[in-house]
């Protein structure tokens, strides 16, 4: 009897190691997309911080009029909103009537919180998701866990310096794809076991409002 739950043991590890090898090479092989060419209007943009290219881009889709606003989450509390727009030239007026910088964030759960609540405030339903390609699949498992019906169109950013095609030859593009993909999994754990616990207790909500800084559209 030992024996059998020993060899039994053994084969459920060893099936859980390959399955998660197997969804560690899906993750790999499907990050690396170029964003949409079309994409249709949303109510907000969320820019998930990690570097300048990615609000660049936040801005480029504000100034095309894909949405109304736009929340820069998870901003580092000594940077201001003037040292964004310094950094992003061509983009002034937009900060000065259609930007908001949330300053709550620490990680990408924070963001997640940061986004919902900002999202409440305005009651927008529809929200582009802007983020790097590799930490794209995470930002959606939790930003779907905190908030639930929520429509979310993501736009991945491809980082020059990730070498997604060629991960296997360069380990310092597979150590880091390989920790996003564990967070990745382990994020996606907590967004079915949330499911389960929401379905046990419907009125359960979540915490308080980000520090969010916002500017009301007021251009003549």
């Amino acid at each position: 009897m030992a024996r059998r739950l020993v060899r039994w043991s053994f084969g459920l590890t060893a099936a859980a190691v390959v399955l998660f090898l197997l969804g560690f090479i899906v993750f790999v092989t499907s990050i690396h997309r170029a964003p949409p060419i079309t994409l249709a209007r949303a109510d907000g943009i969320v820019v998930l911080t990690g570097g300048t290219e990615r609000i660049r881009r936040g801005l480029q889709l504000l100034q095309r009029d894909r949405a109304r606003r736009l929340l820069i989450s998870g901003v580092n509390r000594r940077t201001s909103r003037d040292a964004i727009a310094e950094r992003t030239p061509g983009f002034q007026t937009l900060f000065r009537c259609c930007v908001d910088v949330g300053y709550r964030a620490q990680n990408t759960i924070g963001n997640a919180r940061e986004t919902r609540d900002w999202a409440r405030n305005h009651s927008f339903d529809h929200l582009i998701v802007v983020t790097s390609s590799y930490h794209m699949p995470r930002s959606l498992a939790e930003l779907h866990s905190a908030m639930p019906g929520m429509k979310l169109t993501p736009y991945p950013v491809i980082p020059a310096s990730v070498r997604a095609e060629a991960w296997y030859a360069n380990p310092g593009t597979a150590k880091l794809l390989f920790w996003e993909y564990t967070k990745f999994v382990a994020a996606l754990g907590r967004f079915c076991l949330k499911g389960i616990a929401d379905i046990a207790s419907p009125n359960a909500d979540s915490e308080g409002a980000p520090v969010v800084q916002e500017h009301n559209k007021n251009i003549s």
